[in-house]
């Protein structure tokens, strides 16, 4: 998840990370959109959590499980309605 050549596998196109406490990071996608985040949390193979400039957060966290690695992705946003969140719960729920 924090592996530098690995990262656009996991966010954008192109990806910039200091994978620490307190590092930042840049997430270019080929439509144009930039992101910038800070690093609240790096836990090594385990969890990383993200702030992004609009003050919304991922979090990734990968857990052992008998058939592999379970991965959990949650990410709020201020920018969010309840429309939206409504929407998204379901495409989650249907995947």
């Amino acid at each position: 998840m924090t592996e530098p050549g690995r990262l656009e596998e996991w966010f954008a196109n192109d990806v910039e990370l200091d994978a620490r406490p307190g590092g930042v990071g840049v997430f270019r996608w080929d439509d144009g959109d930039v992101r910038h985040a800070v690093v609240e949390v790096a836990e090594e193979a385990a969890r990383l959590v993200l702030r992004w400039d609009d003050d919304g957060v991922v979090e990734l966290r990968l857990d052992e499980h008998p058939d592999g690695t379970r991965v959990q992705v949650r990410e709020t946003s201020p920018e969010w309605g309840l429309a939206l969140a409504l929407h998204a719960s379901a495409a989650w729920a249907i995947a």
